[in-house]
């Protein structure tokens, strides 16, 4: 959060600055040409560790254009459930766009070299989680996942705390994840 500004006027500007860069609705709702390839922004968030989580996906489409900015709530959870998590809403997103060819990017090193196979998943919960998007993978003719620094990530990362913002109740713990992507 930049200094100076209160968490109230934080959300304020990241919600104009997204709205501004909304899609029509007549773009959201169009079904994705089979050539070409969508590349797309994931992150998941989370204040503590755990806590109160959020998930975030851009997904632009072969022509270049902003297919669909995402934002959610997942309740509490882990960063790193909330990567896998992120990344889980971004594979049935981008299926139901009719998408074949998948380019994604990734600040999380973790989520990233997991997939790639450089690193162990030791973690019960990121097990599942991880057979999950392996198995949602195999619905793409191609899918390549790239680690980037946080700076190019840094839309989804907005999106990702949109979706903390919005579940966020003070006082109140212990909230409900939403179904996605399993185990929270």
């Amino acid at each position: 959060m930049p200094p100076g500004l209160s968490a109230a006027e934080a959300i304020q500007t990241i919600r104009a600055a997204l709205k501004a860069l909304e899609p029509r609705p007549a773009v959201r709702a169009k079904r994705a040409q089979a050539s070409g390839t969508a590349r797309i922004h994931v992150d998941g968030a989370a204040r503590g560790n755990p806590g109160p989580a959020g998930v975030g996906v851009l997904i632009i489409g072969p022509d270049g254009q902003v297919a669909e900015r995402i934002h959610r709530s997942i309740g509490e959870a882990t960063n790193n459930v909330a990567e896998y998590r992120a990344l889980l809403l971004a594979l049935e997103r981008a299926q139901a766009l009719g998408y074949t060819d998948l380019e994604v990017f990734s600040d999380s090193e973790l989520l990233v070299r997991q997939l790639q196979g450089r690193y162990q998943v030791k973690h019960p919960a990121l097990r599942k989680l991880h057979t999950m998007v392996r198995d949602r993978v195999g619905a793409f003719s191609r899918f390549d996942i790239q680690h980037v620094p946080r700076e190019q990530n840094a839309d989804a990362d907005a999106l990702a705390n949109l979706g903390i913002e919005e579940g966020y109740r003070p006082g109140r713990r212990g909230r409900e994840p939403d179904g996605i992507g399993g185990a929270g």
